[in-house]
């Protein structure tokens, strides 16, 4: 590491034409003369979220040992590379998902607004919406104040859907893991221009007009900035050149993808409404989205992010993997072993996607790490067996470092019906922002943080 008598703010941008970039951390961040190596500046911790929707087939996702030396399962197979820093949890539940008496069906709307607020949604189709502050949005609020955007909160499904979604329950249970308070879900952005927009554009306008004019211009925010990135580089050490080359080819790749996601979809559905710059795939979709919630880790623009890879009662296909069908309806497999092979499919790629993201966030370098070393990932869903709709032992996976905070390649199996409230005070723990209670908690989850 270069020791600089001059410091450059973590918060630097590089400014042109009206568009601002943030950077990512470097050497020259350090303050001169206070750290004789970047392992003394503390490492930043990020907190993830990844959703999938209507339940997993726990046969294949629950290791049958318990404790360290993670038994990797068929399901969890695209991720056994990362197993030091991967922690099943079994047992755990949403039991504020439940019916309550009277209430009758509604079981995907309660999974989903109950899976980060612990709280028991008020059935209804109307405005009269009310669950909890989401355990994400409680971190958001002290983390958010270092940072220039509090959260995302991100999906791969849209949300033009209104009215009711689930039995009587508003559309707005389903679409969001995130409340900002207990009558306010926040709602989630599956456009990857407008996500790139929001991170990096000079314009804040979401109004189609606008945006077709900006895609029409024939520059990039990178561009924009060229001749003060050339001046910067020149007063960094080789290490920081070399980092800043390598974000910005990262920047570069994300724009290249999402303007040909645009001319395809132009091509290709043209008399189709469709949100501009959204791939064409599943695949395509969810990997872009990743690399835009690794984008935002490094340059340090938001600590936390929630992403639903599906909504509840997602009727999403995927032929791309040889299941023409629609997910929820087989989620109802009734034993159907056909029906079984096709929702295996689907949860192993399910899988394949959050590998591809661990990956990335174990590419990219942060202070005397990585992202992946820094950050914790929480993925799993509201619904355990899809078939019964059932809430209890939930599927539940961490996977990164927290710093040193986490504990990895293990399976930690806690007793049942444990209320996965008790988690979200770990986490939040980790997070440095501790709370005495949350939602139906009965105490900490100590098992999977380090002694």
């Amino acid at each position: 590491m270069m020791i600089m008598k001059r410091h450059l703010p973590r918060r630097t941008v590089l400014r042109g034409l009206g568009a601002s970039v943030a950077l990512p951390l470097l050497d020259g961040m350090v303050p001169a003369l206070t750290a004789l190596s970047r392992s003394a500046a503390r490492p930043v911790r990020r907190l993830g979220v990844a959703y999938v929707p209507n339940g997993v087939w726990m046969d294949r996702w629950t290791p049958t040992a318990d404790g360290p030396g993670l038994e990797i399962t068929p399901t969890l197979a695209p991720v056994a590379s990362f197993r030091r820093h991967l922690t099943i949890v079994s047992g755990l539940s949403s039991l504020e998902a439940n019916s309550r008496p009277g209430e009758g069906g509604g079981d995907h709307a309660r999974a989903a607004s109950a899976f980060l607020t612990a709280a028991h949604a008020n059935k209804t189709e109307g405005a009269d919406l009310r669950a909890g502050v989401s355990m994400d949005q409680i971190a958001a609020q002290t983390l958010g104040q270092k940072t220039q955007l509090g959260s995302l909160e991100l999906a791969l499904d849209s949300n033009e859907l209104v009215g009711a979604c689930d039995a009587g329950y508003s559309c707005a249970y389903s679409n969001t893991l995130s409340w900002q308070t207990p009558t306010t879900p926040l709602p989630t952005e599956s456009d990857p221009r407008a996500v790139f927009e929001r991170l990096f554009g000079s314009s804040e306008s979401t109004d189609p007009a606008v945006r077709r004019a900006r895609q029409q211009e024939d520059r990039s925010v990178l561009d924009a900035v060229t001749e003060k990135l050339s001046r910067l580089q020149g007063e960094l050490g080789a290490g920081d050149r070399a980092r800043l080359d390598e974000y910005f080819d990262a920047v570069r790749s994300v724009e290249r993808r999402i303007a040909l996601a645009e001319e395809q979809s132009d091509r290709e559905l043209p008399r189709v409404e469709r949100p501009v710059g959204t791939p064409p795939t599943f695949e395509a979709h969810a990997k872009l989205m990743f690399d835009l919630q690794v984008l935002a880790y490094q340059t340090d623009m938001t600590r936390v992010i929630t992403f639903m890879l599906g909504r509840e009662v997602s009727s999403r296909a995927f032929p791309e993997i040889g299941v023409p069908d629609a997910h929820h309806p087989l989620s109802h497999h009734q034993g159907d072993e056909e029906k079984l092979a096709k929702l295996i499919k689907i949860d192993l790629y399910h899988i394949e996607m959050l590998a591809y993201y661990l990956k990335r966030l174990q590419e990219t370098a942060d202070g005397d790490g990585t992202l992946l070393d820094h950050s914790v990932i929480l993925y799993g869903g509201g619904i355990s067996d899809g078939n019964s709709h059932s809430h209890h032992a939930l599927p539940v996976l961490l996977a990164g470092g927290a710093a040193g905070a986490l504990k990895g390649d293990r399976h930690v199996r806690v007793e049942m019906d444990t209320p996965i409230a008790n988690l979200y005070l770990t986490l939040l723990d980790i997070m440095g922002v501790p709370v005495e209670n949350f939602g139906d908690s009965t105490g900490r989850l100590e098992p999977v943080t380090v002694v």
